[in-house]
């Protein structure tokens, strides 16, 4: 293949990486690597079946070798997760003895609350949720 052949072609994947196409990096550096046979047939002239090797060994190589941290410092920064209900408020629908449990809704699903005070809390009372632990909110009265 004709060195400017490599060169457009690897301009065209890197650029469709960066402005059209999300395919994780992966565009670039096959891209990147079309671009430096490019540089290397144009200097050299090796014959086609080396220049398709070059190819795929730097398509690969750098792909293994630098895609992750790319990936990890340019990539798409991940969603802020809730990891819970801890300092959320609910409403009891029982009564909730002195560090006795019970069961009350909490974000459309029924938890086992279990009371971490000294104190009875009343059936109606909003309590605050201070930790979970395993499928049970711990709570103490506000």
């Amino acid at each position: 293949m004709a060195w400017w052949g490599w060169v457009i072609g690897g301009a065209i994947l890197f650029g469709a990486e960066l402005t059209v196409v999300s395919a994780q990096f992966y565009l670039v550096f096959i891209g990147s690597a079309a671009i430096l046979v490019g540089l290397v047939a144009l200097l050299a002239e090796p014959a086609p079946w080396l220049q398709w090797g070059l190819f795929a060994v730097l398509a690969l190589v750098s792909m293994v070798t630098f895609r992750s941290r790319v990936y990890a410092r340019f990539g798409p920064a991940a969603p802020q997760v809730r990891s819970g209900a801890p300092g959320g408020m609910l409403t009891l629908t029982a009564p909730l003895p002195a560090n006795g449990s019970c069961q009350s809704e909490h974000g459309g699903t029924f938890w086992t609350v279990q009371n971490e005070s000294n104190v009875a809390i009343p059936s109606g009372t909003r309590v605050r949720i201070t930790s979970v632990r395993d499928l049970t909110l711990l709570v103490k009265p506000e």
